[in-house]
Order: C-alpha cells, then structure tokens, then sequence
C-alpha cells in the first residue's frame, strides 16, 4: 500500500462528467474530483431553479449544490439538469460538452433514483409475483436505461482522447453478487447488470486506450442514509444501527477511488473488472475523510463464515 496524500492539482485540466451527482455517492464522486482540480460536470433531475424537472425522491438536495461544492474544494463545478431517460435531454448535454470542451476525459455512470422503489426491510426478499410490477420495471429503467442511454451519448466524446476512464458504480461486487441475492429479482437484476455494462464497455473501449470499470461503494453514509438513522456526518457513530454501520463510508471515500483510478497511468489494468472502494483503498492508500480506510464488503464476507468479528479492524 502506498502513502496516499491529496494533491490538489492531480486532475488539473480534464474533463469529467458525473451523471446523477446530485446526492450521495454522486456527490461525493464529484466532490472527491473537484479536490484533485478536475473540471466536473454533474449532472441531476433537481435544481435550485424549480421546474418540472424532479428526482423521485423530492429531496431537497440539488445539482447547483454540488457543483459549488467541487468549486469550493478547487475545482470547476458546472451544474446541467438532465434527466438520463430522456434521449433528446442527454444528446443535448453531449452536444453542449463537445462544443465547449471538445471531448471528456472520465465519464462517472452513477444515476440511480430508485431507493425508494426498493422499499423497506420488511418488503425484501418478497417472489416476484408478489412485487408490484410497474415499480420493478421502474428500478430497471432508472438503474439500467439511464446508464445505457448516457454512455450511447458520451462515449464518443470519452473515446476522443486515449487513456479515458469510465467507471459504472453498482452496489455489491461481481464476486459477491453472484453469490448472494439482493433484495429482489428487479434489484438484483439492475445492480447485477451495471457490472456487466462495465465488463462489455471495457471490451468496446479496449481498442480505443479506454479502461471501464464497475465501482461498488461500501455500506455508504448518504444523506438519505444518516437521517434513517437520525443522525449527522458528525455524530454518525451514535447511530442504533446493524452492527456492519460500523464500518461505513462517507460518499468522498468512493470518491478518491475514481480519482485514484484516474490518476493511474496503468489504469487499464482494471479494466472489465469489478472493484470496490475498500479494495482501491488497499492498493493505492487512499482513505476516508476520518483518516480510515473501511472495507464493508470484506466485513460481510467475513461475517458470513460465522466469524466472531470487531468491526474496527476492518477500518
């Protein structure tokens, strides 16, 4: 493991795209790079502004708040409202970023919005026959059309340059997805097939000096997360939780993986693979806003094998 130190002009002059940045491990995606210098483009539903134009979860977040935040932190944030089923609405932005930039050099796939459709605990591990059918297809389009819909659009813009980086973040590693179920068949199908998109992506970006990778956060303290459980970033540790709450992440943990991941001069190494922040951690030493470097996935697999275990060693 390498001594990880931030340096602030790491990304200095290129270009990313971070497509579903309003909230979450799009947030602190976009902010982990704005504090290496990148220029990031993020993109999201809910505005400042009004309009039609909402996430799902009618939060209060909005993409104009991400962006200040990666200008805050040193880098250039601009803020595009773009709902990523829309094809006209996603060609446009492409249009927009050719024309001011000329090409991107990291694409972020990270659109998701379907927290709430996947319910509660207790509306887990329910036969599909049980599920109501158009909130299942709901969680597909919005885990698996958007993604698919934006890298139709900006790829091409990704390919211009040699050495581009497109990371798809999914929940759960290949390795342990395909090991465990998740939730339900419509969950487990979009988180599953995310993974895929990155594997196949990397096949077709290979030849162009591109790298695409399937990125999972670990158990992440979103802000949908923290008021769950009733509490702030800063008191996260009081919360009455399951005992892996322990071992969770701040959304900029996920974010120094991508940087980490750019950064990279042999970044096609990962390429097809399927990874995950504590994993990156490992390798290039990176870590947490708190100084840690926490490893959910591996606490997880660990608990599995009936392992009595302190959650403090997998920090």
């Amino acid at each position: 493991m390498k001594d990880w130190i931030l340096n602030p002009i790491a990304l200095q002059g290129r270009v990313a795209v971070v497509a579903g940045a309003t909230r979450g491990a799009g947030r602190g995606i976009a902010a982990a790079l704005g504090e290496a210098g990148a220029t990031v483009i993020c993109t999201g539903r809910t505005t400042r502004f009004g309009g039609s134009s909402r996430s799902d979860y009618n939060r209060n977040e909005t993409i104009e708040e991400t962006a200040e935040l990666v200008t805050g932190l040193g880098g250039q944030g601009i803020a595009k409202v773009v709902d990523h089923l829309n094809l006209e609405e996603v060609e446009r932005l492409a249009d927009e970023i050719s024309e001011q930039f000329g090409a991107i050099d990291i694409l972020v796939n990270n659109i998701w919005g379907a927290e709430l459709l996947k319910g509660d605990p207790p509306d887990w591990d329910k036969p599909i026959w049980k599920i109501d059918l158009d909130k299942g297809l709901r969680i597909l389009r919005l885990g698996i059309d958007t993604h698919l819909i934006t890298s139709h659009y900006l790829l091409p813009l990704l390919v211009k340059k040699q050495g581009g980086l497109q990371v798809e973040v999914t929940d759960g590693t290949n390795d342990y997805n395909s090991k465990e179920y998740r939730i339900s068949v419509f969950y487990d199908l979009a988180k599953v097939s995310v993974n895929r998109l990155a594997f196949s992506q990397g096949h077709e970006l290979k030849a162009f000096g591109g790298t695409s990778v399937a990125l999972t956060p670990g158990w992440l303290r979103s802000e949908m997360m923290l008021e769950a459980f009733g509490v702030s970033e800063s008191n996260w540790e009081q919360a009455q939780a399951p005992t892996g709450f322990a071992v969770s992440e701040s959304p900029r943990y996920v974010g120094r993986a991508v940087v980490a991941l750019a950064c990279d001069p042999h970044k096609e190494r990962w390429n097809q693979q399927s990874v995950s922040s504590g994993q990156l951690a490992k390798v290039y030493g990176f870590s947490d806003i708190d100084g840690s470097q926490p490893d959910v996935w591996k606490f997880m697999e660990d608990s599995s094998k009936g392992q009595e275990l302190n959650p403090q060693d997998y920090r």
